[in-house]
């Protein structure tokens, strides 16, 4: 295996790791901004009240996004084996 295959395959997993925790990391941030911009402007400063949004959105996300996402693994580890498999 050379050095490139090697490189070609750490660059495979970093964008399939972004591409799966991209869109939970967008919305959480989404939310906590929300949040905060409403806590400060109401100024009630409570711990639950910026998790339980996160939680429920991200449920969400997963819930429409789940089936894309072990897709998109799947996918990845396939190639991978594929990769071992020709070696």
């Amino acid at each position: 295996m050379t050095q490139g295959q090697i490189l070609t395959i750490f660059t495979d997993a970093l964008m399939v790791a972004l591409k799966l925790a991209g869109p939970m990391l967008l919305v959480s941030v989404l939310i906590g901004l929300i949040v905060a911009v409403f806590q400060a402007a109401t100024q009630i400063h409570e711990q639950t009240l910026t998790f339980v949004p996160k939680l429920i959105c991200i449920a969400f996300l997963l819930l429409f996004t789940g089936s894309w996402m072990i897709t998109m693994f799947s996918e990845f580890v396939d190639r991978i084996f594929m990769i071992m498999r020709n070696l």
